[in-house]
C-alpha cells in the first residue's frame, strides 16, 4: 500500500487544499489531488492518514472524484483515542466516522491510538480501558476496521488485542513501527503466532522487514 499523510495547507485550523505533509510541516508542493491522479494508475492499495478532522471532508471530495478509476482498496486512518504513552491530540471520532462513511460506507477504516515509545524504559501496552472504548466505537459500524498497533508495544498486550479482534470477524489488525523503537523480529513472530495470520498485516521498516520475511519463509 501507498500512504499518504493528508492535512489542509497552513496546518491546524487551516483552509487551503488538502497536501502530503506530515506535522510539523504545513506546507509542501505535493497536492492530494495531483497525487491521486498518479496513484489510481497504479496497483497499489490506497491508505490516507489523517491528523485533523478538517482536512477529512476536502480530501474525500477529491477522492470521490476519481473513485470510479479506484481498481484498488482504501483504507482511511485517524488516531481517535490516546493510546499508550499517547497524547490527547486525537480527530474527533464521532465526526470523523460519520464524514467517511457519508462518502464511503464500505471503506476499510484504520483507527488507532496515539502513542509514545521511550528507550530504556518499561513501556505499558495496550489496556483493557483503551481496548474496550475503542470496541464500543466500533460496534455500531459495518465496514472492516484494522486497528494499527505499535509493534514495541504488542508483546505486552496480546490478551487485550487478542479479545478486541475477536469482537467482530470484520477487524483485523496492522503492526507498525516507528523510527526509533526498538523491538526485535523475535517480538514480531511471537505476533504471528498469537494472533491468526490471516488477520494481521505488517507495516514495518528495514532491517526487521527483510528479517521478518526471511525468518517466516517469505522472499
Amino acid at each position: 500500500m501507498i500512504e499518504a499523510d493528508v492535512l489542509l495547507r497552513g496546518g491546524l485550523g487551516g483552509n487551503g487544499d488538502p497536501i502530503m505533509a506530515h506535522p510539523p510541516e504545513t506546507d509542501s508542493d505535493n497536492t492530494l489531488q495531483e497525487w491521486l491522479k498518479e496513484v489510481v494508475n497504479t496497483n497499489k492499495g490506497i491508505k490516507l492518514d489523517f491528523k485533523s478532522l478538517e482536512a477529512v471532508r476536502p480530501s474525500l471530495e477529491l477522492l470521490e472524484q476519481v473513485e470510479q478509476q479506484l481498481r484498488q482498496p482504501v483504507w482511511i486512518n485517524a488516531d481517535i483515542l490516546p493510546g499508550p504513552n499517547g497524547n490527547s491530540a486525537v480527530v474527533d471520532a464521532e465526526g470523523f466516522l460519520d464524514t467517511v462513511t457519508s462518502f464511503f460506507p464500505d471503506v476499510t477504516l484504520s483507527l488507532g491510538w496515539t502513542t509514545g515509545w521511550h528507550p530504556g524504559k518499561h513501556n505499558e501496552g495496550y489496556d483493557w480501558v483503551m481496548v474496550k472504548e475503542m470496541a464500543q466505537i466500533c460496534s455500531t459500524l459495518s465496514q472492516p476496521v484494522t486497528f494499527p498497533v505499535r509493534a514495541a508495544l504488542v508483546r505486552q498486550s496480546i490478551s487485550e488485542l487478542c479479545w478486541l479482534i475477536q469482537q467482530s470477524d470484520r477487524y483485523s489488525l496492522t503492526v507498525w513501527t516507528g523510527k526509533e523503537d526498538v523491538y526485535s523480529v523475535e517480538d514480531l513472530l511471537y505476533i504471528r503466532e498469537n494472533f491468526d495470520k490471516s488477520r494481521v498485516y505488517y507495516d514495518i521498516l528495514e532491517p526487521q522487514n527483510s528479517e521478518f520475511k526471511k525468518a517466516i519463509g517469505v522472499e
